[in-house]
């Protein structure tokens, strides 16, 4: 079974400190959402944090919110692992995911992708062994050749060459927006799609824009089934931008997630 949950990322000007923090889990949990990803909390940021993992671990729990994922900096899973791998037992959270590719791999293009493969081998075998899985989280940039004239893309490079422990964090619409299937995609990679993100794709006079579930053009009745075939567990909602206030757009989403998924 597949449940709804919340990318924060989606209200990060809201959750800035610790009142703004609670006062979002609030709403969101009212909603009937299950869950809940950790992205731009800025009430969480280091080095002073105004909720540190102990305290919003019991707060998610005391609204009976799960912390579904994470999107953590690739230099703290790279240098700070141990004080890592802590922050997600204090969560109670077993995904970690990366916002993206680090520039330093991303701009190297295929042999970069394949250096940050070698790269996060030990990690991933550490966090394996913690418990914990690790995750890739794709834009459009990821569908792009990886060769001129090839067919292959840098996403086929993680996918054929990550492994199992490699897990991706697939972002629909942004498959979408590359001129990707999501529901093959997702069909594709069963078994190693704990999470996704889900947003839909209106198109209005400006060009395409970022829309609540089901005020776009994303085909979810094929990504649903994709979703039930591929054993993913959290769909989390998410907007990059709102064309209102983004927990309003969040309640529709559920409206419309709700007995769809199952």
């Amino acid at each position: 079974m597949s449940r709804p949950a919340v990318q924060l990322y989606t209200v990060r000007d809201h959750v800035r400190n610790r009142v703004g923090f609670i006062d979002a889990l609030d709403r969101i949990a009212a909603m009937g959402y299950g869950g809940v990803q950790l992205s731009a909390v800025g009430a969480m940021d280091l080095p002073s944090p105004d909720v540190d993992s102990r305290e919003a671990g019991a707060l998610m729990r005391d609204r009976g919110l799960a912390c579904v994922a994470t999107h953590r900096p690739w230099e703290r899973l790279r240098d700070h692992l141990a004080d890592e791998i802590a922050f997600h037992q204090h969560l109670e959270c077993t995904y970690v995911a990366i916002g993206g590719m680090p520039r330093e791999y991303e701009q190297l293009g295929a042999e970069g992708y394949r250096t940050f493969l070698r790269d996060s081998g030990p990690v991933i075998a550490r966090l394996r062994d913690a418990g914990l899985r690790f995750g890739f989280h794709n834009h459009d940039r990821e569908f792009r050749r990886a060769a001129p004239g090839g067919s292959t893309t840098l996403f086929d490079v993680l996918i054929d060459e990550g492994g199992a422990d490699f897990h991706l964090e697939i972002d629909v619409y942004w498959a979408w927006h590359a001129g990707v299937d999501p529901a093959v995609l997702l069909r594709r990679c069963a078994g190693r799609v704990p999470v996704i993100h889900l947003k839909d794709k209106a198109v209005g006079t400006g060009g395409p824009e970022i829309a609540a579930i089901g005020e776009g053009n994303l085909p979810w009745d094929r990504i649903f089934e994709a979703v039930v075939a591929g054993g993913v567990e959290w769909c989390a909602v998410e907007q990059d931008t709102c064309p209102r206030d983004p927990f309003d757009c969040l309640a529709s989403s559920l409206r419309f997630l709700q007995g769809r998924l199952r």
